[in-house]
Order: C-alpha cells, then structure tokens, then sequence
C-alpha cells in the first residue's frame, strides 16, 4: 500500500492540473471580490486552450457523426466530475434534439449513485470501467469517449481499452498531455488550463473546458446529423409547456408567419416543428411535409428546396 501511494503521489507531482498556481497563492487572504477577481481571471484561460484543438475537436465531431451515420451510438465514461459533465451533455441531447435515449450515454465510475454521493474507490476500478461499457454491448460502429481532467483515471483507462479491443473510435478528454487517457485514444482532446485557482480543484478550470468541449462535440455533430435549419433547434421535443412555446416561436423565426398559423401548423403536424415549417414554407400539408423530409433524411434545408 505504502509502495502504490508514493507512486500516486509521483504521478500527482506530475501533473499540470495538480500544480499550484502561484497567482492563486494568497487567496485565503483576498475579500471576496478579490477571491472572484483571481477565479475569474484564471477562468479567462480556458476558451484560449479549447481554441488551440479546434482542428482536433472538428475531426472528433466528423468521428462521431460517421459513427452515429452507421446506427452507432456516442458514450461518455468518467469519474466524479468528469463523470456527471458526461451525463449532463448526454441527457441533454434528447429534449434538445429528439434523439432516441440510448443514442447518446452517460456512464459514471460507481453507477447512478456517484451522480449524487462520492463512491470510495471507484475511479480506481479499471476492470469495473470495463464492464460498465460491456453492459451496453457495444459495437464497431460507437464512439466512447473518456473524460479524465488528469488523464490517469483506471476506470476510464480500462473502458477505453475495452473500446479499443472492439474497434469503436476512442476520443480522450483531458487536460494533461501525453496521459494515458490521451495515449490510449484514437483522437486526443487536450486543452492544457493550467493549475487550479484552489489546488487539485478540478472542477474548476479543467472542469469548465471539458463542459465545453462536450457541448461542441454533441452540438456539432447534431447539427451535421441535420437536427438544426439556421441556428434554430428544429427537433426540439416539445414536453412541456415551455417546450410548446419555444416550438411556436421557432416556427415563426423559421418562416416569418403569425403565431395563428404557427400555432396551426403545428397541431396539424403532431407538434413536429420540422414538418410544421416545412407545411408552411413550401405550402403543403403534414403529409408531403414529412415525405419531403424523409427523402431528405431529415434535413429541413434540403427538403424546402426540392
């Protein structure tokens, strides 16, 4: 025990995310504007970092939407807070986009409990990693995605060489270079923020460009799936009554009628926003709305031109 905890604290030496920030080294000392003013400047690094993987990011985006095109399926694995970003960014698809639950997952080191409570030991279970994804069969056609802000996680390493072995794309988000989560994927996601404003708290920075990073990933590649016209959420699914009325409205910003005929539109289309802006765009009914977009496989842009 002895012997693994000083290679723990070896690897913790190492890393940039473990470091101590000497901006940061008086802020026990700070009033509270103080404290908020250095949080917020080292919060000013994180968007600078993710700018520098644009390239990688875009070609994570491709990975995914060729994944997803072959009935694959996109999966975040993680622990503590890496582990509850992916299943923020994973629940969020479905009312955003209308995709089916399974398409997009979250799994977390120490199951459904760890969203709420911390589980002693999990994240150091790379054998459980493993079987976590294998409870979801996956396939050659899936992408998995690890989230470490260290980028040592066993759980994540051992869920990632699982995916490996059954040929799915590996994506590696974490926030030290060259760590074994990065070494083990396909396609490394390294936005490097530097040491936390309070020492080890990685919910903080590395936290911040992991949420980032996942919105553009699960963004990007809804909208290359064809879930978006314009910059408007086309496939919203409208389950409350919020949802209704943002419906409505994106009707009226896609084509410009009264909320008399969006309103109608919409009942007439069972509340489908795509097929009530394509009725009143092209003026057809709900019927000839929808073929035309099937034959466009669901691209509303394409389907208003035919």
């Amino acid at each position: 025990m002895a012997g693994s905890q000083e290679t723990l604290l070896a690897q913790l030496d190492t890393l940039i995310s473990e470091g101590r920030n000497p901006a940061t080294m008086h802020i026990d000392e700070g009033t509270s504007l103080d404290i908020v003013r250095m949080i917020n400047r080292e919060d000013h690094h994180v968007a600078p970092a993710i700018e520098k993987i644009l390239p990688e990011i875009a070609e994570a985006v491709d990975r995914i939407v060729d994944g997803l095109s072959r009935k694959g399926r996109l999966f975040y694995i993680g622990a503590g807070t890496s582990g509850r970003l992916g299943i923020l960014d994973a629940v969020e698809c479905r009312p955003t986009f209308s995709v089916d639950d399974t398409l997009v997952n979250g799994i977390i080191a120490g199951g459904e409990r760890a969203i709420m409570h911390a589980v002693e030991g999990a994240e150091d279970d790379e054998v459980q990693g493993q079987k976590d994804l294998d409870a979801h069969t996956i396939t050659r056609n899936d992408v998995v995605v690890g989230l470490s802000a260290s980028g040592r996680t066993p759980y994540v390493c051992g869920a990632l060489r699982r995916a490996s072995d059954h040929g799915c794309t590996t994506i590696g988000i974490a926030c030290t270079p060259e760590s074994p989560v990065l070494t083990l994927s396909d396609i490394a996601l390294c936005p490097v923020v530097g040491p936390e404003a309070l020492t080890g708290s990685t919910r903080m920075k590395s936290g911040t460009a992991q949420k980032l990073i996942l919105n553009m990933l699960s963004t990007a590649s809804m909208i290359r799936l064809g879930k978006t016209y314009q910059n408007l959420m086309v496939d919203v699914n409208a389950s409350n009554e919020k949802l209704r009325a943002r419906a409505i409205r994106i009707v009226i910003q896609a084509t410009g009628c009264e909320i008399s005929i969006a309103k109608q539109a919409l009942s007439e289309a069972g509340q489908k926003t795509k097929v009530a802006i394509v009725m009143v765009l092209c003026n057809v009914d709900a019927t000839i709305a929808s073929e035309m977009l099937q034959n466009s496989n669901g691209f509303l842009r394409q389907a208003t031109k035919e």
